[in-house]
């Protein structure tokens, strides 16, 4: 099941309650906060480069993307791509923001259970799920962009993933550190671990999927998915 199909599955939506806690904004993602706007002919230049990255991706895999292979693809000097996106993992990084970008706008807006309307910890769940299995459908192109430990937790999109886990855990355990439990979940939807359990462990989906709820369960006190 991928994050697509997971996401066809879920229920027709309810009424959007009003959020008790602080309810994140959708982040940008892709540009730095101070960044401005981007030019209608830099905007245009840049998705020129994303889209020659993909099909670099879609023929050679992850390894076939570098600024260089990236600048003769999309017929630019390899100091444009440098300009653009600093490095190799700014320009990984960019790729991701699109299913990031809409992962953020179903948990903030889309149906319950993973967007408003249904308990926090169903939330959760589904939250973890859903980054599970887009984790596992984009996994090489993930690792490949957190190449460098110091950059992982301080993009936008999972800052923005870390204050939704941190808003849920304070609707269910309002006296918790929720800031430090939601590290800890986060760190089970690491792409590494994910690697590992997959590809090394040869662990099915469904498995981690019900560890994940298993998790939840455990660290809510609230009773197991059945």
């Amino acid at each position: 099941m991928l994050y697509a199909g997971f996401m066809s599955a879920t229920l027709p939506p309810f009424p959007k309650p009003q959020e008790p806690f602080d309810t994140p904004r959708l982040l940008e993602v892709g540009s730095a906060p101070d960044e401005p706007c981007l030019r209608a002919d830099a905007a245009r230049n840049r998705a020129r480069l994303l889209e020659a990255a993909s099909r670099l991706i879609a023929e050679h895999g992850v390894a076939g993307v570098t600024m260089e292979a990236v600048a003769t693809a999309a017929g630019v000097g390899k100091g444009t791509v440098f300009r653009r996106f600093g490095d190799r993992t700014g320009l990984l990084m960019a790729l991701l923001d699109h299913s990031a970008h809409t992962l953020q706008a179903d948990f903030l807006g889309g149906p319950p259970p993973l967007g408003p309307g249904a308990p926090a910890v169903d939330r959760l769940r589904a939250l973890g799920v859903a980054v599970l299995y887009r984790s596992a459908e984009q996994l090489d192109l993930l690792l490949a962009a957190q190449s460098e430990p110091t950059r992982r937790h301080s993009h936008p999109s999972t800052r923005a993933l870390h204050m939704h886990t941190t808003m849920l855990l304070r609707q269910i355990l309002p006296d918790a550190d929720c800031d430090l439990l939601a590290q800890t979940l986060m760190g089970y939807l690491d792409p590494a671990l994910i690697h590992h359990l997959t590809r090394q462990c040869e662990m099915p989906l469904e498995r981690l999927e019900a560890g994940w709820n298993d998790l939840v369960a455990r660290v809510t006190g609230t009773d197991p998915l059945r």
